[in-house]
């Protein structure tokens, strides 16, 4: 595990690479990034607002189960059409999200720090894929349990797509698959395999490659096409980077 001098104290005041570290390192690490303690803790409100104005339990259970359902539809658009997007780095507005929010993790993809999204875009985010579902199905009671339910749902998916970036073969077949579909995605082609977990809308709408040999590889897999003749014209991810990423990782890809 890699290590850079930092002004913070403690577990994050080191660099943690994916690649270079073990499962037991990853365990560790999870129940220690402050997303994970946010989405936990905002699970945990969640559900003692349903405690507070119950909905039944069949209106529960489809609110639950309405909210894991949308979540595999919900990350493909937002990854396919937000976070790939060409149109988030032309504003000064949003460069800065963009950056922030895929760009790094692009450039970077077994820097754990940047992987996990920034929270001021992903609670809202889930609040408003879940809230109104969960409360057409229960009122207020829907709605919390739909909340809490997605926000487990991230927390399950970003484990997964830490165990995707993991220098470690997985022994479970699915495990493996979804893994190889993922590390295809960052460098091989990122204009498909927008799945984590779940591929059905990659098949659905024809962005699944189960090969590499499938499609050629992409000059723009780590940089997402934000080239030096992009910045030439839309500067600012480039302001706030200080340079245009490179056309390869910063860190070595995972085995």
């Amino acid at each position: 595990m890699s290590t850079v001098s930092s002004s913070r104290t403690g577990f994050w005041s080191r660099t943690h690479h994916l690649d270079r570290m073990n499962l037991r390192e990853l365990w560790i690490a999870y129940f220690q990034y402050p997303a994970i303690l946010a989405y936990i803790g905002c699970a945990a409100l969640a559900f003692g607002g349903w405690l507070y104005r119950p909905s039944s339990p069949l209106q529960t259970m489809a609110a639950i189960l309405a909210a894991v359902l949308i979540y595999p539809l919900v990350w493909y658009v937002l990854h396919r059409w937000v976070l790939h997007s060409k149109w988030m780095w032309r504003s000064s507005l949003l460069a800065g999200t963009w950056k922030r929010i895929h760009y790094d993790h692009h450039q970077d993809p077994n820097n754990l720090e940047v992987l996990f999204g920034g929270l001021h875009t992903t609670l809202p985010t889930i609040l408003a894929a879940t809230a109104p579902v969960g409360w057409l199905i229960g009122g207020w009671g829907g709605a919390c349990m739909a909340i809490a339910a997605g926000l487990v749902t991230t927390c399950v998916y970003e484990f997964f797509h830490c165990i995707q970036h993991l220098g470690y073969k997985p022994k479970n077949k699915w495990v493996a698959h979804i893994k190889q579909r993922h590390l295809a995605h960052h460098f091989h082609n990122e204009d498909g395999n927008y799945g984590i977990t779940n591929y059905l809308w990659d098949r659905v709408f024809g962005t699944y490659y189960e090969r590499i040999g499938e499609r050629k590889k992409s000059p723009t897999v780590h940089n997402l096409g934000y080239t030096a003749e992009v910045a030439k014209r839309y500067p600012h991810v480039a302001r706030l980077t200080g340079r245009v990423g490179p056309d390869r990782p910063t860190t070595r890809s995972a085995r």
